[in-house]
């Protein structure tokens, strides 16, 4: 279970993060930066797309929990991940490369994953490569 005084440190730094120039804001508290535009008029995905993506994931501190980089990229249906990614990537198109700043409660909330302390805001660096 997460403490309060670390839930609190994350909610306040995706404030300061939001405040940021180039921060857009998207549904539910999540916001993104946009580091590389795709092809204007690609398609973006719905929940039943299978998207192929790489990414990194990053918590607050800088420490990378989870990247694909350097391998082969995240294939899966895209309803079967965590909310903020759900939510984010119905928003990309193909080869758009984004930041996005998913508040706790639209990832993993007060549960404790591999590395990410529950109450985590997360960071993720995903760059959308395809769909099918």
């Amino acid at each position: 279970m997460a403490n309060k005084e670390y839930i609190q440190k994350n909610k306040e730094w995706l404030q300061l993060k939001a405040q940021e120039p180039g921060v857009k804001p998207l549904d539910k508290g999540i916001f993104y930066k946009v580091i590389a535009n795709g092809k204007p008029g690609t398609p973006s995905p719905n929940r039943n797309s299978v998207i192929v993506a790489h990414y990194t994931g990053r918590t607050i501190n800088g420490k990378k929990f989870d990247s694909s980089r350097g391998g082969a990229p995240l294939a899966i249906r895209l309803r079967e991940l965590i909310p903020g990614w759900i939510i984010a990537l119905q928003q990309m198109h193909v080869g758009d490369k984004w930041e996005i700043f998913i508040p706790a409660e639209m990832g993993y909330g007060k549960f404790s994953q591999p590395g990410i302390p529950g109450g985590s805001t997360l960071i993720f660096e995903i760059e959308l490569i395809g769909i099918s």
